[in-house]
């Protein structure tokens, strides 16, 4: 237990150059405050007190405004920063070394009691307003922009943008598999802007199509006509 709130700790270090001292994070970090009610509430759940679970995960929502489902399974290295308004799912499943932004929503789009909420793998970054929605499984290594709607799994090493999301290399390149945590979510690509230069690009292409056209067919309209007449 211990082993695993230094963990948590480390975390922050590591995720966020605000920091000064241990005693900033211990009073002044809701997001570690949230992962430590649900690290008891979670251990609550898993000996079958649910209902102690629930009223320890509610309290956890109460003072930090962040709710993680005491059945959701969250390894180390955890880290939710500000974290207000992030929602994380009774089936949802969380690998190491994961960092989460606020609003952030690990959703379900089933009411059935099945495997309905995402699967997150090890070092992925989601940024804040992102929706991760369904059993969907999110690659290690991986970047979800800010305010994406995930409804598609997401292969290893991937950078995700848009409406609904859309896996995306970063400046042409494939993104390289890390251990490491990439926070630069400025430097994603903007798929949206990529498009309409797409389209406008393709206007300009069809623009000048038309010009030539049109120049090729006036200037047969205004050639003069020969004709050969033959007089019997």
């Amino acid at each position: 237990m211990f082993k695993q709130l230094r963990s948590d700790i480390r975390a922050v270090y590591g995720r966020d150059p605000a920091v000064r001292n241990d005693l900033e994070i211990l009073l002044c970090y809701p997001g570690l405050h949230a992962i430590w009610f649900y690290r008891l509430a979670n251990w609550l759940w898993r000996h079958k007190w649910f209902l102690l679970g629930r009223w320890v995960s509610h309290w956890g929502r109460f003072l930090t405004g962040i709710e993680i489902h005491p059945g959701a399974k969250i390894g180390p290295g955890f880290f939710i920063d500000h974290g207000l308004g992030t929602v994380i799912g009774e089936t949802a499943e969380i690998g190491e070394n994961v960092t989460l932004y606020h609003n952030v929503t690990l959703g379900g789009v089933s009411l059935k009691r099945e495997k309905r909420h995402p699967t997150v793998e090890d070092n992925v970054v989601i940024g804040a307003g992102a929706q991760v929605l369904g059993p969907v499984v999110i690659g290690a290594n991986s970047r979800i922009g800010a305010n994406s709607v995930v409804v598609k799994d997401v292969p290893s090493g991937s950078v995700v943008v848009g409406v609904p999301g859309r896996v995306r290399s970063r400046n042409g390149v494939v993104v390289a598999e890390s251990t490491g945590v990439d926070l630069q979510h400025d430097m994603l690509p903007d798929a949206t802007m990529e498009l309409i230069q797409r389209f406008q690009a393709r206007l300009t292409a069809l623009e000048q199509e038309a010009a030539a056209w049109r120049k090729t067919h006036y200037a047969d309209q205004e050639r003069p006509c020969t004709q050969t007449h033959n007089e019997g």
